[in-house]
């Protein structure tokens, strides 16, 4: 699919209907980071910003312990009346690019990560934490809780439990980290474009580029694809046209945390047939037991979750851009693919077509039932 050129952003805007909310991967340039940015976008539109963190994990290499999760220094910037502008973030997986640049030195501005090796400890954590703390001073809430006292080591500050586990750990920030740049809006309703530039063309100007793993992600309301149809049309697009949807769209290959859709999951939603309201509630939990992730190419996770913290549908396989009208012209195609999946008509199997030309493949599928 050719991205509409700048000077179609207009025509490429009006194409978008869907509640939607856009996260852009980034990256500033050697010496910034992304609190400079959520600075400019602050002071454009006569709002604040707000220090807060953001959770994420990443495997450890700790014997005995898989995974460590982590605060890591968020950015959230309100306009003058407090409503959400944006909110800037660390990904992870933005590497390599750190890897090919001189690092800066750990602890950027005094910016730290709280790491444990427990999810629920790590949401009590980040209740009683201050973001905006030094790192000698951000544990001392955790301590008093746990009646016991913060241990200062080598520049870390460290919290244990009255029996010597290890609750908590804040460290310096490891250089370079402070550079990635996630920026995530709030659910958009209109203007979807206009809205996009407003924060992506100040990171231009400040020399934000995209990086080499970079994605964009979509999220659009869950509710519609709470019906055993809908659910099995997305599971019917993402899990049969996947190499059409990459083509089409542009995915970037070295985007990590992609993964097609399990299998035991594409074979459920062809065996179940039914479309009772009551028949939802077994569907999303026979879901479940198939191994949907968050990293895939759609994240259906929060969709089939008995309890969802975020209620959207997330499609991670658009490639990373700092262009607005690049970005809203992909998600058209996107939200076209959405909207046909709400139709009870099965989605069906790419044809030989899909294989010669995958963009007008998508377009005639899209094109169903309109």
């Amino acid at each position: 699919m050719t991205p509409a050129p700048r000077t179609a952003q207009e025509t490429t805007i009006a194409t978008l209907t869907l509640r939607t909310g856009f996260e852009v991967e980034l990256l500033a340039p050697a010496g910034s980071d992304r609190q400079v940015l959520a600075d400019d976008l602050a002071a454009r539109c006569g709002g604040s910003v707000r220090r807060s963190s953001h959770t994420d994990s990443e495997p450890s290499a700790v014997p005995g312990v898989g995974l460590f999760r982590h605060l890591s220094p968020a950015f959230d910037v309100v306009g003058p009346d407090g409503a959400p502008v944006a909110r800037l973030v660390d990904d992870i997986t933005i590497e390599a690019d750190l890897a090919a640049a001189p690092r800066t030195p750990p602890g950027h501005r005094g910016w730290y990560r709280v790491l444990c090796d427990d999810a629920r400890l790590l949401r009590l954590v980040e209740r009683q934490v201050d973001p905006a703390a030094a790192l000698p001073d951000v544990l001392a809430p955790v301590a008093a809780l746990f009646g016991t006292v913060v241990e200062l080591v080598g520049g870390a500050a460290r919290v244990n439990d009255a029996t010597g586990a290890t609750v908590a750990v804040a460290m310096p920030l490891p250089g370079g980290r402070e550079r990635p740049c996630e920026v995530i809006t709030p659910p958009l309703t209109r203007d979807h474009g206009a809205a996009l530039d407003a924060l992506l063309a100040p990171a231009r100007a400040l020399g934000f580029t995209v990086p080499v793993e970079a994605a964009v992600h979509l999220h659009v309301d869950g509710s519609p694809f709470r019906r055993p149809t809908a659910f099995a049309n997305l599971v019917r697009l993402f899990g049969r046209w996947r190499e059409p949807l990459w083509a089409t769209l542009g995915t970037n290959p070295a985007c990590r945390r992609l993964a097609p859709l399990p299998a035991e999951l594409v074979a459920l939603v062809e065996r179940d047939e039914r479309d009772e309201p009551a028949a939802w509630a077994d569907l999303a939990a026979a879901a479940r037991g198939t191994g949907v992730t968050k990293y895939a190419d759609v994240n259906l996770s929060q969709l089939v979750a008995a309890r969802p913290v975020r209620d959207t549908v997330e499609v991670r396989i658009l490639p990373g851009s700092a262009d607005a009208a690049e970005i809203v012209g992909r998600a058209a195609l996107v939200e076209r693919l959405l909207l046909r999946c709400l139709d009870d008509r099965p989605v069906p199997p790419p044809g030989a077509d899909a294989a010669r030309d995958p963009a007008g493949a998508l377009a005639a599928l899209a094109g169903v039932g309109a």
